[in-house]
């Protein structure tokens, strides 16, 4: 049996990850250029973790700039079968309160310039994953139990819609989205969701409430002061969800995506080019 391990991608406010042994800091190179920031490594109850905070250390980078490939493609360099996304997202449900946790289970895409960073095919090899349920539902399952565990107000289910940002709604924009009945919005997981299932790494995004957008009638308009204020209360819950994860992860039957791209690639193996070979070796190798 494998060993256990995770992955998290810390949102905005989650710069670090405290509290790992054997701490070390890795600097990983990928065919898809530098991932946001240098990763951490070490241990935690036992799971073997790599942490990378989205934005860089700094908030550095803008969630158009993210190079998404090469944060999942360090990710499964590393070794990490499972990978858990920190985001901070705004409420478009009055029950979803600032401070509370969602673990969504279906994403809505409304980004329009990310077409090269959400995908690692094209350019030589195509391929298409099946992504109807797009996180993946044992991991999600066991974060869940981790956030009830600890006693948080949680969501189960619902629709995270990913705007392309970096500016938030216009007020008829937030209208739009609540029509269409999603639950969250954010700016950055839906991408990591899709190239994690390319990577067959098992993906789920832990989704933090730090306002209601512009919709909401009685609430001040979305600032960034309200969002900082909640993001820091946020940021120690979210580590907490972390370690308990870890500690459920240690002794649970093992959560893997392997396989779910043995029938997705349609270029004939004959016709992929060797430049797409090298740069997709490491997640399709094996059935090349």
């Amino acid at each position: 049996m494998a060993e256990a391990s995770l992955g998290v991608i810390g949102g905005s406010g989650l710069y670090e990850l405290e509290g790992l042994e054997g701490r070390d800091e890795v600097e990983v190179s990928t065919p898809f250029g530098p991932p946001s920031d240098r990763l951490v490594t070490g241990r935690l109850h036992g799971v073997r973790v790599a942490f990378l905070p989205r934005h860089g250390r700094g908030h550095r980078l803008a969630p158009h700039e993210l190079p998404f490939r090469a944060n999942l493609h360090a990710m499964k360099q590393l070794g990490m079968e499972c990978v858990l996304g920190i985001s901070a997202v705004g409420s478009m449900k009055e029950q979803i309160r600032p401070g509370d946790l969602v673990l969504i289970d279906q994403f809505l895409d409304r980004t329009r310039g990310r077409t090269e960073e959400s995908t690692f095919f094209g350019g030589g090899c195509v391929a298409h994953v099946h992504f109807a349920d797009p996180v993946w539902e044992p991991l999600r399952q066991l974060v869940l139990r981790a956030v009830r565990g600890l006693g948080y107000t949680v969501h189960d289910g619902g629709t995270y819609v990913c705007m392309e940002g970096p500016a938030f709604s216009t007020r008829a924009e937030s209208r739009f989205y609540r029509g269409l009945g999603v639950d969250v919005i954010g700016m950055t997981n839906l991408q990591e969701a899709k190239l994690a299932r390319e990577a067959e790494i098992a993906y789920t995004t832990l989704a933090l409430a730090t306002d209601y957008d512009c919709w909401h009638e009685t609430e001040a308009d979305v600032s960034i002061q309200a969002v900082v204020a909640v993001l820091q209360a946020n940021v120690e819950k979210s580590r907490r969800v972390i370690a308990e994860t870890c500690r459920l992860l240690a002794s649970a039957p093992r959560i893997s995506a392997a396989g779910v791209m043995e029938h997705a690639i349609l270029t004939a193996k004959q016709a992929i080019t060797p430049d797409a070979r090298r740069r997709l070796q490491l997640l399709i190798g094996r059935y090349l």
